[in-house]
């Protein structure tokens, strides 16, 4: 399921509902609704963040006068929500066991164990 955009702010858990554009050829900073996608070279903003912003000295900044809401769920969301709810529901058959958890004779190094997609690797001595 896809999350929320989340404000783009170092420590801001708030959900962005503004987007922030810098057009560096007229030294201007554009605040405006939340874009429909992220984009590279956009932040997302918070609407305290969004309303606070100011620009380095020399800089205009462009900020939109209405209301920032956070968009609408999608039927993109509420299909991948349903998704989840289904896969959350599937009983989860037991799996067998792993071949990697054995040694194997030619490798005298200790054998590795798996976690889901990751391998663990003991330090070598």
């Amino acid at each position: 399921m896809r999350s929320p955009r989340r404000c783009s702010r170092n420590g801001c858990p708030r959900q962005a509902v503004a987007t922030l554009t810098y057009v560096y050829n007229e030294s201007t900073a554009v605040v405006g609704p939340l874009a429909a996608f992220a984009e590279p070279h956009t932040y997302d903003l918070c609407e305290q963040h969004a309303r606070s912003l100011t620009a380095p000295r020399g800089w205009d900044v462009v900020r939109h006068e209405g209301e920032f809401e956070p968009p609408p769920p999608t039927t993109d969301d509420l299909v991948a929500l349903a998704e989840a709810v289904r896969e959350a529901a599937r009983p989860v058959a037991p799996r067998p066991p792993q071949d990697d958890q054995t040694p194997h004779p030619q490798n005298q190094n200790p054998p590795t164990g798996r976690r889901g997609h990751l391998r663990v690797i003991p330090p070598n001595h």
